[in-house]
């Protein structure tokens, strides 16, 4: 490091469970972040500010006004641009030296499997089942740490799926797949402003930890939110042995 990034991220530097091997640790890391919305928008803001030293945005929306309310990392003059693109403008600002490839696409599964494996942390923000559940199947494939976000009216939810370990449950365990699962989207259902910003300032939270290989994860664990009442529950979870994605039988 420099003797800017010193100071930059002296705060940092000076908590003794991170210091200047933990700083360098994120410098020298690649996190990739699916969607640049309301999840994606505080987790982006803080790993970049945090210096993380590549984030890749995935994301094919663009800017709307409807956006505007919760997904901070947008501005009113960014409406109509692409997310990633608008959200690449923004990180620029808050830290010139991370470096943030925008992908304005929707990845398949095989794209995805390209996209994983180039990054040490998954950051899943997007908001919809069918992206989470092909993101799990990457990093369950390819053994990478996966962080779980999602927020709809005034719940929200955070977890770790760290396949590098034999006993972590994956997504799939939590929730099997299903067909005919209704999707809850903010279009319909709405969100609360600030609920988005705290989970996935938490994704980050957790992202940053990984990266640094710091303090007590949530693998294995549930971290639900309900800010209308402002009360927290943390659920313990289990492997299932019959999973399809991760079980003894799709091994």
């Amino acid at each position: 490091m420099n003797d800017e990034q010193l100071l930059r991220y002296s705060r940092h530097i000076l908590l003794p469970d991170i210091g200047i091997e933990g700083q360098q640790k994120l410098l020298n890391a690649h996190v990739l972040i699916i969607g640049a919305g309301g999840l994606g928008s505080p987790a982006a803001m803080y790993l970049a500010s945090s210096g993380v030293g590549t984030l890749t945005l995935c994301d094919d929306d663009t800017v709307d006004l409807t956006n505007l309310q919760r997904q901070i990392v947008h501005r009113t003059s960014s409406i109509g641009m692409a997310k990633v693109d608008s959200a690449r403008s923004s990180l620029a600002e808050i830290n010139p030296d991370v470096r943030v490839v925008s992908l304005n696409e929707r990845a398949n599964q095989s794209r995805l499997l390209e996209l994983v494996g180039q990054a040490d942390v998954i950051l899943d923000c997007s908001d919809n089942f069918a992206t989470r559940y092909a993101l799990n199947q990457a990093c369950v494939q390819l053994k990478k740490p996966f962080v779980s976000g999602a927020a709809t009216r005034f719940d929200g939810q955070v977890a770790v799926f760290d396949m590098r370990h034999s006993d972590s449950p994956c997504y799939h365990c939590l929730y099997p797949e299903q067909p005919d699962a209704l999707e809850t989207r903010c279009a319909v259902m709405g969100v609360f402003a600030p609920l988005v910003g705290i989970i996935g300032s938490m994704q980050a939270a957790e992202a940053l930890k990984l990266i640094m290989g710091i303090g007590t994860l949530l693998c294995g664990r549930l971290l639900v939110t309900d800010l209308l009442h402002m009360e927290l529950r943390t659920l313990k979870l289990k492997k299932d042995p019959a999973c399809l994605i991760c079980g003894t039988s799709s091994m």
